[in-house]
């Protein structure tokens, strides 16, 4: 099982030996073993990499994200076909029941407006209330946008009355940053599940090709939210970069299961998928924070 996350911060030449990643920069060489790694991080420019390199990390389903000039999340390496039935799986993607689509939707966005509450529990938010009443007040396919109304009283809570998920600030490049690090983990689990990223459930806009993984994503959002809040970050930079990968090893619950991040979103998505072939909300495996 991977699990290392390996981030390159200075100009290297990345080449593939053996079965390892070979990192050489001007003072050592490191070797990782592939099979050892869930998440390659490419946060300096000036890297080169061998084109075997990148075959074997793809054959090892090994997400790969390349960083701008500034550090932040820019692209990413996904493979075409990331498991051995995808003609099958696409089929079957586009055939999703919408009855079933649009049930899947109701419970993921139930499900975030619940792991919101209760982050204003654990830090006594009084608004916590609020976000129970839009509950017991959420529509089919959330016709009425609670979604929408918890998120400004949420953000506000936790953040300041004056608060803008619009501004340009520090908290709101961390949660950024954080959120890019969930999507590429879910872009990686749904292409490893056979699945089109481009097809989602309520997620439709033509020029994004995520719009699968952003629906999957949401109720894992809180978990940024919550180590952002415990920042408090007064600036972005490397030391604070380096702080938000710790939120996909963290541990959550799912399925009666303590788990880090990272394997709580396979057997998440992997829940979703069930219930969507299936026909069977009951199928869905949320996580729990560990509050």
């Amino acid at each position: 099982m991977s699990w290392r996350t390996v981030v390159i911060t200075k100009p290297s030449k990345l080449d593939f030996s053996m079965g390892y990643l070979v990192v050489r920069d001007v003072t050592a060489t490191i070797k990782v073993h592939i099979s050892e790694i869930s998440v390659l991080m490419i946060e300096n420019t000036a890297t080169s990499l061998t084109a075997a390199l990148l075959s074997a990390l793809m054959q090892q389903k090994v997400k790969v994200i390349f960083c701008d000039s500034k550090r932040n999340p820019e692209a990413e390496l996904i493979p075409y076909y990331g498991s051995h039935d995808c003609s099958l799986k696409w089929k079957k993607q586009i055939q999703w029941d919408p009855f079933y689509k649009e049930a899947v939707w109701t419970e993921i966005v139930t499900e975030k407006i619940k792991n919101q509450r209760n982050l204003l529990v654990r830090y006594d938010f009084p608004q916590a209330a609020i976000l129970d009443s839009y509950l017991s007040d959420i529509s089919w396919k959330d016709t009425t946008n609670r979604e929408g109304h918890a998120a400004k009283v949420y953000f506000n809570a936790l953040f300041g009355k004056s608060f803008s998920r619009a501004q340009e600030n520090p908290v709101n490049a961390a949660l950024n940053y954080g959120y890019s690090l969930l999507l590429s983990c879910f872009n990686r689990e749904v292409v490893a599940c056979g699945y089109h990223t481009e097809l989602g459930l309520f997620h439709d806009n033509m020029f994004n090709s995520f719009n699968l993984s952003c629906d999957l994503m949401e109720p894992f959002r809180p978990l940024v939210d919550a180590m952002v809040f415990q920042m408090e970050p007064k600036d972005f930079g490397k030391d604070e970069k380096r702080q938000m990968l710790e939120v996909l090893y963290q541990d959550v619950m799912i399925d009666e299961r303590k788990q880090s991040c990272m394997n709580a979103i396979k057997v998440y998505c992997q829940s979703i998928f069930r219930a969507l072939e299936e026909k069977d909300i009951a199928q869905i495996r949320f996580m729990k924070d560990e509050l």
